[in-house]
C-alpha cells in the first residue's frame, strides 16, 4: 500500500503523486535545452524541484526527447566546505563520478572525477571535469545542479564562473545545456566572497542565464488527483468538506498538502479505519498535530523569522502596519514560500499563518500562567469569550511591558501576547483562524470553539493599535466598519473588537474600558486595552 510522501523524492512505487512532468512547462524545457541554454529552476524547499529534475533526467535519457545523457547532481554536500574551494570542487566530483557511473554507465568519467585533485587547481577542476565529460560520447551532455544555493561564498562564485568560463565551447567541449536549481533565482544571490572582499551579485557571476524558471505549488484539481489515488486504492474517501479543508489550509504547498493527507489518513503508519468518510475535523486534528509537533519543513521556515530582511517583510504583516521593506526583501521571502507569490501581500496558507504568531510566541504562552478553561466555558460547554476577554484585559495591564517586550516582533508585540493568551486555553479544544491585511492597522482573529449538540461557535476577534497622532473616535469607528465586514464573511456568532492604545502618557484608567457598541445591526464589544 502506497502512502504520501514527506521526505525525499516521491517514488511513484511508494507514494500518492502528481506526476511531476505535468506540473513543469516540458514543452519550454525541451525548447532551452535543445537551444544549448543554460537556465534556473526555483521554488521553496520540499515543493518537487529533486522530483521533477529526476523526472527530466529519466526523460532526455530514454530518448524519447532526443539523444541526450542527462546526469543530475545535488551539490550540497559541498556546502560543508564553506569557502575552501578545493574541498567544494572535490565533493562535487564526488557526484559526478557516482552519477557517471550510476546512471550514464560511463567509467572512464568515474575515474577522473575520482582521481582529480581538486586542491591544485581548485577553480578550473569543474570546468575540466564537466569538459571530460561532454567529449566522452558523442551525445550532447545536459547537467541538472540541485540545491546550487547551499554553496558557500568563494565555493559558489567558482562554481558559477566556471560554468560561465565553459560556457562558450558548448555543446562538444563542455555541457550543452545547464539548470541550475535551488530555492531562490541566481539573480538574487548576494554572495560573500571572501577572497574579493565584497559582496557579489549571482548574475554578474553567472550572466549566461537566459531564463528563471519556477515551479509551483500543486492546483486544486491536483490535490484533489492526489487525495483521489489514496481513496481509489484504498477505498478510505474524503468529504467535500475535508477536500476543501486540505485545499484551504495549505494553498497546495506540496509538503504540506502530503503531510496533513499523511496524518488525516495513517495512524502510527497504519491506515485510519474507513467505516466513515474522512471529514473536516479530522483534517483540523491533523493540523494541529502536525503544529504541536514542529515538524521539520514547519520548523525550518519559522527559524527564517530570526533574519532581518524576514522580519522587515513579516512584522507589519503581523501588526497590520505600514510595509517598510525593500524589493529585494519581499523576493527574499516569497522565494521561501513563506508569502504567497502574488498581490497582495499575504501569507501563503492558513498552516504557515498559524505556525508564524505560535512560533514568535511559543516562550511566552510556555512562561503564562497556566489558564483555567473551566473558567471561560459556560455550563452548556460554549466558550464564554467575554470572560476570556476581560481575563486577558486584567493579565495585559499586569503585564503587558513585560510580556511586549519578550516578543521577538516588538511592533506586532501587543497582537501576539493577545493570540499567545487565547492559544493557552482555545486550542485544547478549538481552534483560531487568521487574517493578516498589511497597512490596516488590524489583525481578524476567529475563534472557532465546538458545540456540545449544534455548530460550532464563531467569535470575530479584531485587533487594533492606536498609536499617537491617531483620532481614538476613527480609530474605533474603522474597526468596527472592518470587525462588522469580517463577522458577515465568516458567519460569526459574535464580534469582539480588541484596541491597543499604545499612546505615549496614558494611564490605565484611560486605556481599559469596555462598551456595547452596534454597527449596521450588528452588536460587537469594544475592549480598551
Amino acid at each position: 500500500m502506497r502512502d504520501f510522501n514527506t521526505a525525499g523524492p516521491v517514488r511513484p512505487r511508494l507514494h500518492y503523486c502528481v506526476p511531476p512532468l505535468d506540473r513543469l512547462n516540458i514543452a519550454e524545457l525541451l525548447h532551452l535545452i535543445r537551444a544549448e541554454r543554460y537556465f534556473v529552476l526555483h521554488a521553496p524547499r520540499q515543493t518537487g524541484k529533486t522530483t521533477a529534475l529526476l523526472a527530466l533526467r529519466d526523460l532526455l535519457n530514454d530518448g524519447a526527447a532526443g539523444r541526450y545523457r542527462c546526469a543530475y547532481l545535488n551539490v550540497e554536500p559541498a556546502q560543508t566546505a564553506r569557502e575552501d574551494v578545493g574541498r567544494g570542487m572535490g565533493a562535487i566530483a564526488s557526484e559526478i563520478a557516482r552519477e557517471a557511473r550510476n546512471t550514464l554507465n560511463d567509467p572512464a568519467t568515474a575515474e577522473a572525477a575520482d582521481r582529480l585533485d581538486t586542491t591544485r587547481r581548485p577553480d578550473a577542476a569543474l570546468g575540466m571535469l564537466l569538459e571530460t565529460w561532454a567529449r566522452a560520447a558523442d551525445s550532447p551532455l545536459v547537467v541538472l545542479i540541485d540545491e546550487i544555493d547551499a554553496l558557500v561564498g568563494d565555493t559558489l562564485v567558482s562554481a558559477l564562473r566556471q560554468l560561465r568560463a565553459g560556457y562558450a565551447h558548448r555543446p562538444a567541449g563542455f555541457p550543452q545545456s545547464v539548470v541550475l536549481c535551488g530555492v531562490r533565482d541566481v539573480r538574487d544571490y548576494r554572495i560573500h566572497a571572501s577572497s574579493e572582499r565584497e559582496v557579489i551579485a549571482g548574475g554578474s557571476a553567472f550572466n549566461i542565464k537566459t531564463r528563471s524558471l519556477r515551479l509551483g505549488d500543486f492546483t486544486r484539481a491536483e490535490v484533489e488527483t492526489l487525495l483521489g489515488q489514496h481513496a481509489e486504492e484504498t477505498g478510505q474517501e474524503f468529504s467535500p468538506g475535508a477536500l476543501d479543508a486540505v485545499w484551504e489550509q495549505t494553498r497546495g504547498q506540496p509538503w504540506l498538502v502530503n503531510a496533513l493527507a499523511q496524518e488525516t489518513c495513517f495512524s502510527a503508519g497504519a491506515l485510519r479505519p474507513h467505516d466513515r468518510p474522512i471529514s473536516e475535523r479530522d483534517v483540523f486534528e491533523a493540523r494541529e498535530a502536525l503544529i504541536l509537533r514542529r515538524e521539520t519543513h514547519l520548523d525550518q521556515l519559522a527559524d527564517k523569522l530570526r533574519e532581518p530582511r524576514v522580519r522587515r517583510v513579516i512584522e507589519p504583516l503581523l501588526s497590520g502596519g505600514d510595509e517598510a521593506y525593500s524589493d529585494r526583501d519581499f523576493e527574499y521571502v516569497r522565494d521561501l514560500g513563506l508569502v504567497a507569490p502574488d498581490p497582495p501581500l499575504r501569507v501563503a496558507n492558513p498552516i504557515y499563518a498559524e505556525v508564524l504568531p505560535r512560533e514568535l510566541t511559543w516562550m511566552l504562552q510556555h512562561r503564562m500562567p497556566e489558564p483555567q478553561p473551566a473558567w471561560y466555558v459556560d455550563a452548556d460547554g460554549g466558550l464564554d469569550m467575554d470572560g476570556l476577554l476581560a481575563a486577558f484585559q486584567d493579565f495585559f495591564r499586569q503585564n503587558s511591558e513585560h510580556w511586549v517586550q519578550r516578543a521577538q516582533y516588538t511592533e506586532a508585540g501587543p497582537q501576539l501576547v493577545l493570540q499567545a493568551f487565547l492559544h493557552r486555553v482555545v486550542n485544547g479544544r478549538g481552534r483560531i483562524e487568521r487574517e493578516y491585511a498589511l497597512g490596516s492597522r488590524r489583525v481578524d482573529l476567529l475563534v472557532v470553539w465546538p458545540g456540545g449538540q449544534g455548530r460550532a461557535g464563531r467569535f470575530v476577534v479584531e485587533c487594533k493599535l492606536l498609536k499617537d497622532g491617531r483620532s481614538q473616535a476613527r480609530t474605533v469607528e474603522r474597526g468596527l466598519e472592518q470587525t462588522a465586514a469580517y463577522m458577515d464573511l465568516s458567519d460569526a456568532d459574535a464580534g469582539h473588537l480588541v484596541v491597543f492604545d499604545m499612546r505615549e502618557g496614558r494611564t490605565w484608567a484611560e486605556k481599559i474600558y469596555r462598551e456595547e457598541r452596534e454597527q449596521d445591526g450588528t452588536p460587537i464589544t469594544v475592549w480598551g486595552t
